[in-house]
């Protein structure tokens, strides 16, 4: 698959996504790009505008995402703390695996989404994986 731009925000909202409080129709194509990009790794570039994630997202009117300040803060800040530019382009998963190392990891998660309203579910789950992972086996 080729071509797969991608905010870089989404890259924390896929780690978490959960399938609550969108339209049906949103929550099966968010589920339709996880499964693609989990299985098939496409190199993706990273995009401060709609992507093939907003195509279906109810706040998505003509191609410009309804909350875009907000959300363009997230994609900022995900660019920054993971050392990143707009444009570049990188395999999903090596992309996945420096968002959870410079964000999730971290814990500089709040840093960046703190004011998202799916934000409870977010803090909620990464606090229980990064628990997890310090927890002696």
């Amino acid at each position: 698959m080729s071509n797969f731009k991608l905010r870089p925000h989404h890259g924390l909202c896929i780690t978490f996504f959960e399938g609550k409080g969108y339209h049906s129709d949103f929550i099966r194509h968010m589920s339709d790009m996880i499964h693609i990009l989990n299985t098939q790794n496409p190199e993706i570039e990273l995009v401060l505008h709609t992507d093939r994630i907003c195509s279906a997202c109810p706040h998505n009117v003509n191609q410009i995402c309804e909350t875009d300040s907000k959300v363009l803060h997230y994609d900022k800040q995900v660019l920054l703390l993971c050392g990143l530019q707009p444009h570049q382009k990188l395999l999903w998963k090596d992309f996945q695996a420096l968002t959870a190392e410079k964000i999730l990891h971290q814990e500089k998660l709040s840093s960046v989404c703190r004011n998202c309203q799916w934000s409870a579910i977010c803090f909620q789950k990464s606090a229980l994986t990064f628990q997890c992972e310090l927890s002696p086996a």
